[in-house]
């Protein structure tokens, strides 16, 4: 009962410091608040509240738009990503196709200037591909390494060390260090006996 009394008695001195607290902020205690006073407040308060949750509806609108937009981005930058690495290659086509021509005018064709210009083709060609990181693994003569060779067999030589690549069948390429296409090739090993 005694402990009824005592919290009864902390309320009313938290009640009465509110009341000292609010007159000393120049308030009043809100007991003795104008109804008009109060109904401006609320007004105010309804005012805000319309003001922020309008605010929140334009930024969540606008976060919908932008990632509709990156949405679209990505699938623009997906579907025209290779436009570049085209027109790249287009000028080797054109050559490609220019010396068929040639070759189909039924003149006496020059082999020297036809592998002129097929070397030059190629070289167009290697140029274009490196531009855009794509590297040429050509490992004759190189240590054999799994990583980027793949061994079609191998060929007892005395002139090599052994797992030495000494025939490079099919070329490998790299496309920014990350393997595409590994390099088909025969392996040197020791002779028996």
């Amino acid at each position: 009962m005694s402990e009824d009394k005592v919290a009864a008695g902390a309320a009313e001195e938290t009640a009465a410091e509110a009341e000292a607290q609010a007159a000393e902020e120049g308030g009043e205690a809100p007991e003795t608040q104008d109804p008009g006073e109060l109904h401006a407040l609320l007004e105010d308060a309804r005012n805000k509240a319309d003001e922020h949750w309008n605010q929140c509806l334009r930024l969540q609108a606008e976060i919908e738009n932008l990632r509709k937009r990156a949405e679209r981005d990505v699938a623009n930058a997906h579907k025209f990503a290779l436009e570049k690495f085209l027109t790249e290659l287009l000028p080797v086509k054109d050559s490609l196709e220019m010396g068929l021509a040639a070759a189909a005018e039924g003149e006496q064709i020059d082999v020297a200037k036809l592998k002129e210009g097929t070397e030059l083709t190629l070289k167009m060609l290697g140029d274009a591909l490196e531009k855009y990181g794509i590297r040429e693994i050509n490992p004759e003569g190189e240590k054999f390494d799994p990583a980027f060779h793949e061994a079609m067999s191998m060929q007892e030589r005395e002139d090599v060390d052994p797992n030495t690549v000494v025939t490079v069948v099919q070329k490998g390429y790299t496309l920014n260090d990350r393997l595409i296409r590994p390099a088909m090739v025969i392996v040197a090993k020791a002779p028996q006996g």
